[in-house]
């Protein structure tokens, strides 16, 4: 316990001068209890002195246990040793005799193999000499068996003459086997009727023999095979490309005609696959010089025959080396034949067809450069058929890729000639048809490129389409409608202006439509080509290009369509500024340009809501308040004087105009991101009805009301306010010095841009360019309400007015207007009071 806690306990202990008589017996109890914790440490003390001296006894006794087991393990390790020895001396004879019974019986055994080999030797000599090859062919086994158990013996001379025996022996054989199979395909075989069961049994020596023998005399057959095939094509007559047919005919007589001779052949040689692979070999470079020694481009119609028949002819060889289980390729062909009813077959005659007529006329074009005309390597060769010949067509498929692409072309002018853009009566995409047509001509031309080869003709073929798509792309694009141009369009000021009717909007929302139809489209397009090109160009095939392109078309039509509004608005903006804003007597319903602005709006957005998509209408939405707002704005600079009464009304009819644009959506029924737009509008608006609430402020405090409301503003918008009230210059003058006295350190002008129809980027954003005033200079305006928080303190009762002005522009309920009018001018029995009491 520490002091404190001491303190406090002893006066617990005794809280008052008659509680001390308790302190004797207390004292006495302490003491007690100290002598019997005393006694309890020495007791204790004493019981730890007893047991260390019992523990050193039991370490003491442990030890010496630990020493009386050593001693004896190392008197059974002793034992164990001289055990060990007494077993090798009673041993010792039993092994010298066990060895000299295994060396006699290795002897016997090794005397007798050799009696054997040389009997089997010289067997075998009289066997090779008489050409008894079914029995040499047992014997030769048996003679590489005892062989083999004497590869330890080599040095020794019997050994060594025995070998050089049986080599010669082979020779003998291998020289009489290739010597009898020599004759086979001269006839002898219809003279001898043993022939053939003789060299069926020759085959069997040459399995006995080396497996190089095998592979040699397999190559002589099918070279010997072969050599009429090389005689009778690299003739003149016959080493043509329109004859490469005729090769595929003979090597499929000769392996028909030969079936049954062949069969002397064991089935694990192979001869007949090993024989096809050298006609492919051989037949590849026969193609290949005919190719490359022709003087002019190929016939693209026999080109593409022979390259068919190629492809077949592999097939066929495929197949039958397969175990006729069928490969993938011929399974995707049968997929391919299902999906076209079966017209497979037919590729070369439709594409011969097409073709023909457009082969009739001279080609003049330079022979494609040889550096391109490489070999192509052939993965697999002797074990895969698909491509071993015709990948040598590869090189010189450009023809035939040229004349599809202009077949391409002229199919694509003739589908944009006879469009009508329009869709069909019951239509439910919206698209125009020509975009499926076109995506339709590709699909077959896809197939019957894909039917002959997927390697780098398919890839040309598919940078064919990416070019046909952008040209599409480039038609959708020139069909929008332009902006006038010329001096007539310069002098009446509709330069840029783009002019549309409804079916122009109409036409413009297929547009858009079919550009994000051809966008997706595409980009499964390149899906497909991917999965079924050769892997190696799989990562070169995509259309981000292409998709580029059509974004660029569905950007340019949506502005398109903003731009076209635009222009319908021009009468009505003209016709705000016409308005007799300085003499208008009281204020009455919304004027007939926001009428006007609310026709042209209902009879255009129900259209392009039910056309576009809510991600495009949405876009056009944004664009289009982004171009109206600012334009309405713009526009009450145009106007010349606007009196009090004037203001008033002005500032009904933006709220009119705020309401019809945020009612845009409901129009388009459409309500996706409608939250965002109201407030995009509203922020907007709210520009043009801070400017009113600056000119409906008295004269005194406008400057301070232009400060509050628009703080970024400058000295000359201020001097275009005072001119719109009406003020003379005289007048004006006094208010410009105060204003110019208070104004803050001086910021960047802002000015708007101008509103031309140009093409905005494919980026919605917050604003849109606008036409400037032609009676006024270009003016700044920062929408920053924000600001008004930051409001020095000599402005608080401009706010309060101002904030009493807004409530007539925060609600299209005619009495919260009185609040304005009041709040702008004492009128108790006016016409503007009259109209809200009725």
């Amino acid at each position: 316990m520490d002091k404190s806690s001491a303190l406090e306990y002893i006066n617990q202990m005794f809280p008052t001068e008659a509680s001390l008589s308790g302190v004797e017996p207390l004292m006495q109890k302490i003491q007690g209890e100290i002598r019997r914790v005393d006694a309890s440490i020495l007791a204790a003390v004493r019981q730890q002195s007893n047991s260390g001296t019992k523990a050193k006894e039991e370490l003491a006794a442990a030890t010496n246990a630990v020493q009386e087991l050593m001693h004896k393990i190392h008197e059974i390790k002793t034992k164990a040793e001289q055990s060990e020895t007494m077993v090798q001396e009673i041993c010792r004879d039993i092994k010298k005799l066990d060895c000299a019974k295994r060396h006699i019986t290795t002897t016997i055994t090794a005397l007798h193999r050799l009696t054997m080999l040389v009997s089997a030797v010289e067997q075998l000599q009289v066997m090779a000499s008489k050409r008894q090859y079914k029995e040499a062919a047992a014997q030769l086994e048996a003679v590489n068996q005892l062989c083999s158990h004497f590869e330890a013996y080599r040095d020794v001379p019997k050994i060594t003459e025995l070998r050089e025996k049986f080599k010669n022996i082979k020779k003998i054989l291998k020289s009489h086997v290739f010597s009898d199979f020599s004759s086979l395909g001269t006839g002898k075989e219809t003279e001898d009727p043993m022939l053939l069961q003789q060299l069926s049994d020759a085959c069997l020596v040459v399995d006995a023999l080396e497996p190089s023998v095998r592979e040699e005399l397999v190559k002589n057959f099918c070279s010997k095979e072969l050599t009429s095939y090389r005689q009778i094509f690299e003739g003149a007559e016959l080493a043509k490309l329109d004859k490469t047919e005729r090769r595929y005919a003979w090597i499929k007589r000769r392996l028909r005609s030969n079936e049954d001779t062949w069969k002397i052949f064991p089935p694990s040689w192979h001869v007949d696959y090993l024989l096809c692979i050298q006609f492919c070999k051989i037949t590849r470079a026969q193609l290949v010089d005919i190719l490359n020694n022709l003087k002019e481009k190929p016939d693209v119609a026999t080109l593409l025959l022979a390259f068919q028949r190629t492809i077949e002819f592999e097939e066929e060889l495929a197949e039958k080396f397969s175990g006729g289980t069928g490969t993938a390729r011929n399974k995707e062909s049968a997929s391919d034949d299902e999906e076209e009813g079966g017209e497979h077959n037919k590729i070369v005659s439709d594409i011969r067809k097409k073709y023909g007529k457009k082969l009739a006329a001279p080609n003049h074009e330079a022979e494609q450069d040889k550096d391109k005309q490489k070999d192509l390597s052939v993965p697999g060769a002797g074990f895969n058929f698909h491509g071993i010949i015709s990948s040598c067509f590869e090189p010189y498929m450009t023809v035939y890729i040229e004349l599809e692409e202009k077949s391409l072309v002229d199919q694509l002018e003739k589908l944009v000639q006879e469009e009508r853009w329009e869709t069909e009566e019951g239509s439910q995409t919206n698209i125009l048809s020509s975009s499926m047509q076109v995506f339709l001509v590709i699909r077959k031309s896809l197939k019957r490129c894909s039917a002959l080869t997927k390697n780098q003709t398919l890839f040309n073929l598919f940078q064919v389409f990416q070019r046909i798509l952008k040209v599409y792309a480039a038609k959708l694009y020139a069909r929008l409608p332009k902006g006038g141009t010329g001096i007539v369009a310069a002098a009446t000021g509709t330069d840029g202006q783009i002019r549309t009717s409804d079916r122009d909007e109409r036409m413009i929302c297929y547009i858009v439509n079919t550009a994000e139809y051809c966008h997706q489209t595409s980009g499964e397009l390149a899906e497909n080509v991917a999965k079924m090109i050769n892997p190696q160009f799989a990562d070169k095939v995509d259309m981000y290009e292409v998709q580029d392109e059509f974004s660029a078309v569905i950007t340019k039509a949506l502005m398109t369509l903003v731009h076209g509004l635009e222009t319908k608005f021009d009468a009505e903006m003209v016709a705000m500024t016409r308005v007799p804003w300085a003499t208008l007597e009281s204020v009455g319903d919304q004027s007939e340009y926001v009428n006007g602005i609310s026709s042209i709006l209902s009879s255009s957005i129900p259209v392009l809501g039910s056309l576009l998509s809510p991600t495009y209408f949405q876009y056009f939405l944004d664009k289009l308040a982004a171009s109206l707002g600012p334009r309405f704005y713009l526009n009450i600079y145009k106007c010349k004087h606007i009196s009090e009464t004037g203001a008033q009304q002005m500032l009904l009819d933006t709220q009119a105009v705020k309401t019809i644009i945020l009612d845009i959506p409901a129009l388009g029924k459409q309500s996706t991101g409608a939250a965002s737009y109201s407030k995009f509008v509203s922020r907007e608006m709210s520009k043009a009805e801070a400017l009113l609430k600056v000119i409906l402020s008295p004269v005194d405090s406008v400057a301070n009301t232009y400060r509050a409301l628009l703080p970024e503003g400058t000295p000359l918008e201020f001097q275009r306010i005072l001119d719109l009230k009406g003020l003379k210059k005289a007048d004006q003058q006094a208010i410009l010095e105060d204003f110019n006295k208070h104004a803050p350190a001086p910021a960047p002008v802002i000015k708007h841009p101008a509103v031309a129809p140009t093409v905005a980027p494919p980026v919605a954003t917050a604003s849109v360019q606008m036409a400037p005033s032609v009676a006024t200079p270009a003016v700044s305006i920062t929408p920053s309400m924000a600001t008004l928080t930051g409001a020095l303190a000599n402005r608080e009762d401009v706010l309060a007015r101002a904030a009493a002005l807004g409530r007539g522009a925060a609600t299209t309920g005619f009495k919260r207007f009185l609040a304005l009018t009041e709040a702008a001018k004492d009128r108790k029995d006016g016409p503007f009071r009259k109209l809200f009491n009725a």
